[in-house]
């Protein structure tokens, strides 16, 4: 079976910066187990698997190298810019999910593109687990949770950049992940993302947990438009808006690789 395959570097506008992810259109669903293997042979943060249903219309899935993900942000945003660039869409874009919905997706005009995701903003955490504690180098000052993820809030911007994590005592806070997080210099906000339970010690920029980032920092700033900084070894910034039960988010791609896949 031959596959098109493509690699875009999403929440940037330099290759080799920002989180890289695979897209792989389908005209049919191949079987999960055969998606898992393509996505543990890329060996990327996801592998982003979407099956056109009508123009500008698609059912997408995401799987990590050892898992199905139930929302990543910047795999959108690489099959966005797949459909956009490479299959001739100038329109809104409909994304069908298993776990979160509908996904609307735009195109802007400066060429960012833009992404309506549910506004999961986190919850104040009253048992703190103490493999939190355990897995962070620094200790947050408020720990809150969603879905998807702990929320670490911690005292300064140095404490995100420099914070070290052990991978064991997180992989224990499964099936949820933990995000760090301040304010910034610079920027509105940064974070770091550690998720050894579903995918990797650390993703690069993480276009979904800021469904619940910038809803966070947009109640305690005051303000509803906010620029983002995901301050990762690649790095990658991330423009969010809050649009009542909606978070907007968008940012740029570059295409790094396009070919195919022979399973």
């Amino acid at each position: 079976m031959e596959l098109d395959i493509f690699i875009v570097d999403a929440f940037t506008e330099q290759q080799f910066k920002g989180n890289a992810a695979a897209v792989v259109p389908l005209a049919d669903w191949l079987a999960p187990e055969l998606m898992q293997k393509i996505a543990a042979e890329n060996n990327l943060s996801e592998t982003a698997f979407i099956k056109a249903l009508a123009p500008n219309r698609y059912e997408i899935r995401w799987f990590s190298p050892i898992t199905e993900i139930g929302f990543c942000g910047h795999a959108t945003l690489a099959s966005s810019y797949v459909i956009f660039n490479h299959f001739g869409s100038h329109d809104e874009i409909e994304f069908l999910t298993l776990n979160v919905g509908l996904l609307l997706v735009n195109r802007l005009g400066d060429g960012r593109i833009e992404m309506s995701f549910p506004n999961q903003c986190p919850e104040p955490v009253a048992d703190i687990p103490q493999a939190l504690f355990e897995g962070l180098s620094y200790k947050p000052v408020q720990v809150l949770k969603n879905r998807q993820a702990y929320f670490a809030i911690m005292s300064s911007e140095e404490e995100v950049r420099t914070i070290d994590y052990r991978s064991e005592p997180l992989k224990s806070l499964a099936p949820f992940d933990v995000v760090v997080t301040s304010q910034a210099s610079g920027y509105d906000f940064i974070s770091r993302y550690f998720w050894p339970a579903n995918g990797g010690d650390e993703d690069p920029v993480t276009g979904s947990i800021h469904s619940g980032l910038a809803p966070y920092w947009a109640e305690r700033l005051s303000r509803s438009n906010l620029v983002a900084y995901q301050a990762s070894r690649r790095g990658g910034v991330l423009y969010c808006r809050i649009a009542g039960d909606r978070v907007l988010v968008s940012g740029f791609g570059v295409l790094y690789m396009q070919g195919k896949a022979y399973v």
